[in-house]
């Protein structure tokens, strides 16, 4: 399996789901509307909708049982909703699975990092698309090019300000903050459209969860739009640019960290406030 990082494909990207020249209101990446997830009798998305802007930080926050887990499984083709619609860059997409939704430039970082603890830097960021070697070698050998998978690991790495004494060891040998580097630097290899970041922080300790923030920043950096789904709302509000608020398998509101303080939000996010 060839292929190359989506970077060439994220300017485009970008550009296709801007500002649209009819309305001048900018059109988002990635949206949904009316999606309905049932499972037997209990219902955790009750037609909600969804928006993700081009370069933007959106945080999706809500209590447990709020329907975040489901929403991002419907966007990222774990699970097929029962009604409602997705579209990508305008597009309606039908993702019958995560890699569906891989193929449409979506890269998901999980909570556990679904990284091969045993393998190296540059064999997880290639981790199911290995580079093979030119040639007879490549095509009936099959033999992997590790030394340039190394060099567009280092590379890819470097872009990020992801600093590793070496590329050569074990994922297992580094740090927590390390290997959600490791995570996060093969999700922005790869991703086209959208990275999505399923609680980075949570088990990381004070300076590494500051180096995770640095990393979502120069993600959107790299014009890529970033799904944040976290319960740490000081991180939320450090780094988000909106903050989608889910309720009862719903979309309660989507507020600016500039336009309100954390009161508000958990306010929404409970109920006690709606808007």
């Amino acid at each position: 399996m060839n292929q190359k990082p989506a970077a060439d494909e994220k300017q485009s990207a970008t550009q296709e789901a801007g500002t649209n020249e009819e309305t001048g209101l900018v059109q988002p990446v990635m949206k949904a509307r009316g999606l309905v997830q049932r499972y037997g009798p209990v219902t955790a998305l009750d037609g909600c909708d969804f928006d993700l802007l081009p370069g933007e930080v959106l945080a999706v926050i809500g209590d447990n049982g709020a329907g975040k887990s489901s929403l991002i499984k419907a966007l990222t083709g774990a699970a097929r909703p029962d009604e409602g619609q997705i579209w990508l860059d305008g597009k309606e997409v039908h993702f019958k699975s995560p890699l569906d939704a891989r193929r449409q430039g979506i890269e998901t970082v999980y909570q556990n990092l679904a990284v091969a603890p045993a393998l190296d830097i540059a064999s997880n960021l290639y981790l199911g698309r290995e580079k093979r070697r030119k040639g007879v070698l490549g095509t009936v050998f099959r033999m992997l090019d590790k030394p340039a998978m190394k060099t567009a690991s280092a590379r890819h790495m470097a872009e990020l300000n992801i600093g590793l004494q070496s590329m050569g060891g074990a994922v297992e040998n580094l740090s927590g903050g390390q290997r959600q580097g490791v995570a996060v630097a093969r999700a922005a290899a790869w991703a086209s459209h959208v990275v999505i970041m399923d609680e980075p922080t949570a088990a990381l300790g004070v300076k590494e969860s500051a180096q995770v923030l640095e990393l979502i920043g120069k993600v959107r950096e790299r014009g890529l739009p970033v799904v944040l789904i976290s319960h740490n709302m000081p991180h939320v509000f450090e780094i988000a640019d909106r903050i989608h608020i889910q309720r009862l398998g719903r979309r309660a509101g989507v507020v600016k960290p500039s336009d309100h303080t954390m009161s508000d939000v958990v306010a929404i996010m409970t109920g006690a406030v709606q808007i």
